[in-house]
């Protein structure tokens, strides 16, 4: 039998390489989550990961940005090598000011059918399990600092980068 805590910060972590793929809009490491013959259920979306990944990026390409916070988490084994998780999230969305249905929250359940192969542990099937969303109203920055981009203009890029992570 496999160490548990192991398996499940191991599974936790593929969710959150999920999150950051998506956040930074680097579409390979969202495909690093999933296995090859991977599956996602998503709000207007049914179909593989090689089918998925194309259609994110368009969607997240609109947006001027994404926000994933990562909450409750559960693992439930059905063995040594295949899990049921449940993560609650929220994420948050902006578009530029002038769209309106672009800014939006939304609280939501990923409720995922990982599985251990060769000893990675990835998504075999992913449930994007929409609960509530609200619009957003944003503002521009009040004062000049640190920005988040969705390019190698980010701080993690660039210390991805420096330190060759």
């Amino acid at each position: 039998m496999s160490d548990r805590l192991a398996d499940i910060h191991a599974i936790r972590d593929v969710v959150a390489l999920y999150c950051r793929g998506v956040d930074r809009l680097d579409l390979d490491l969202v495909r690093q989550a999933y296995h090859p013959d991977g599956i996602d259920h998503h709000i207007g979306f049914d179909g593989t990961v090689d089918e998925f990944v194309p259609w994110l990026g368009r969607g997240l390409e609109f947006l001027a940005g994404t926000m994933h916070f990562i909450g409750n988490h559960h693992v439930d084994f059905v063995g040594d090598d295949i899990a049921i998780s449940e993560t609650y999230l929220t994420a948050t969305h902006w578009g530029k000011p002038d769209q309106g249905k672009a800014n939006f929250t939304t609280g939501a359940r990923y409720v995922d059918h990982m599985e251990r192969r060769d000893g990675r542990w990835a998504i075999a099937e992913r449930w994007a399990v929409r609960e509530w969303t609200r619009p957003d109203v944003f503002v521009a920055p009040e004062r000049p600092g640190p920005r988040g981009t969705r390019d190698a203009d980010d701080p993690l890029s660039v210390l991805v980068k420096r330190f060759g992570v």
